[in-house]
């Protein structure tokens, strides 16, 4: 009871009846609200609005994905990176920009650490999406060694593909 007479005082004649202030009824409108109703039945705005609905065929062009929160690498390549060089500890790791740094490893049945730094930078699952950096406490590895890697996450990403089958 106490809170009704309260909230009934926040209306606008700030009377304490039920009939006046929070509880009341308003039975007119404003002129702002008679104008934005008369325009919303306009040909102009319900041509507009069935437009907005459907779309066109260029709203298949359109990138209206947030970046925030879009993923743009490819997956396969992603796990593929992560299942190769998986003797490396992960320092960081963003799929979003697709960066993926590592600390020293050793390989199995190695005995020279490595390090590495993998870009994906596209959806595709091509050759050109993969960039990797490998380097040695002794500094950069030769190209060819850079290339097996590479070749091998590539190899195991289309075996991850092959193996989803879903597209």
């Amino acid at each position: 009871m106490l809170a009704a007479v309260a909230l009934s005082g926040c209306g606008n004649n700030g009377g304490l009846g039920i009939g006046n202030g929070l509880f009341s009824k308003r039975t007119t409108s404003s002129k702002s609200e008679n104008a934005r109703r008369q325009y919303e039945n306009t040909p102009a705005a319900i041509e507009r609005r069935e437009r907005q609905e459907s779309g066109t065929i260029w709203d298949l062009f359109a990138t209206t994905d947030d970046p925030n929160v879009t993923v743009e690498v490819n997956k396969y390549i992603w796990n593929a990176a992560l299942d190769v060089l998986n003797f490396l500890p992960i320092e960081a790791a963003d799929p979003f920009s697709g960066v993926i740094v590592t600390g020293y490893g050793t390989p199995p049945g190695g005995g020279r650490a490595y390090r590495a730094t993998i870009y994906v930078q596209d959806p595709a699952l091509d050759a050109r999406s993969l960039n990797l950096a490998l380097q040695s406490r002794s500094g950069p590895v030769s190209r060819e060694t850079v290339q097996a890697v590479e070749d091998a996450i590539l190899t195991r990403a289309r075996q991850l593909r092959i193996a989803d089958g879903r597209l």
